[in-house]
């Protein structure tokens, strides 16, 4: 990055520090952490999504429904994650390539040959040709739809449980005043149900957060991958050799994840607080007693 640092073996000290911090595979770790945040910035939203998805099908009145949301729930909580992680992207990946070459090979046949998976270089996605930001997106977005399905299973259950907790004489009140199920639902379910949801959500961000190292595994360049690969010993075949310092990389990740859930625990218990103020639960009674 600077002009001094061309020849890194001629430079020491404070100076060959700011040459070996700022290299570009450096610059690919610091990208790494905003890989880290751009995954949980769309996991989030889309396995809530999804969890509000397997709720409300969870409490259908029709059965295949019914079956289907608790079925969803059950067998993604039963599967360990790096199981399911490992298996989905694999079986999405080629899911995807298998229609795909329904649709360009020109002799789509079924595509295992033996134990091997097999289609025409057209149906390939991305393309053979196609650069390495396209593969790479292609992968993290495998990994975003494979978190949120994983999340989304456990959300199900949380949301699930809020919508029950939510006191029925609320309900029947409202449908006492000629609300019909859907204003019911809208009006009185939904906004009364983030209240009993929080505490279990809150706990799902956390598992979230801890959970992205898993990227690691699905092959994406992510901070775990960094540091491993820039704390292993270096000899002097490398243009910054030395010695094993994986401990210290390893540090700064784990004051990495501190400091981002003692952020989240202070943002979410605001959160909390705002929501129970005024409410009939026992959170909501304590803030009275306080300020009174």
């Amino acid at each position: 990055m600077f002009a001094f640092c061309a020849d890194p073996r001629s430079i020491e000290g404070l100076t060959w520090a700011v040459c070996y911090l700022t290299s570009g595979k450096h610059m690919d770790f610091y990208w790494s952490f905003v890989v880290v945040f751009l995954l949980l910035a769309l996991t989030a939203p889309l396995a809530l999504a999804m969890g509000f998805a397997g709720a409300i099908a969870a409490r259908s009145r029709f059965l295949p429904v019914r079956l289907l949301g608790k079925g969803y729930a059950a067998v993604v909580r039963g599967v360990p994650d790096i199981v399911f992680f490992l298996f989905f992207v694999i079986a999405l990946d080629q899911g995807i390539e298998y229609l795909r070459s329904l649709a360009v090979c020109e002799d789509p046949a079924w595509p295992w040959q033996g134990l091997e998976f097999r289609v025409c270089p057209e149906a390939k996605v991305p393309l053979g040709r196609a650069s390495a930001f396209w593969h790479e997106t292609y992968s993290f977005g495998l990994a975003v739809v494979t978190f949120a399905i994983v999340f989304g299973a456990f959300a199900a259950n949380v949301l699930h449980g809020a919508m029950q907790a939510v006191p029925r004489a609320q309900l029947e009140t409202a449908e006492a005043y000629g609300m019909n199920a859907a204003q019911v639902f809208r009006r009185i379910l939904v906004p009364q149900m983030w209240i009993y949801a929080l505490p279990g959500l809150s706990n799902l961000w956390m598992i979230l957060i801890k959970a992205t190292p898993l990227l690691f595994l699905l092959g994406i360049q992510d901070i775990v991958f960094w540091a491993r690969a820039l704390g292993g010993a270096k000899t002097q075949a490398f243009d910054y050799p030395h010695p094993d310092w994986r401990l210290w990389y390893f540090l700064g990740l784990l004051v990495f994840y501190l400091i981002f859930t003692r952020v989240s625990e202070i943002v979410l218990d605001r959160v909390s607080a705002r929501l129970n103020r005024g409410q009939a639960t026992a959170a909501g009674e304590a803030l009275r007693r306080a300020a009174a």
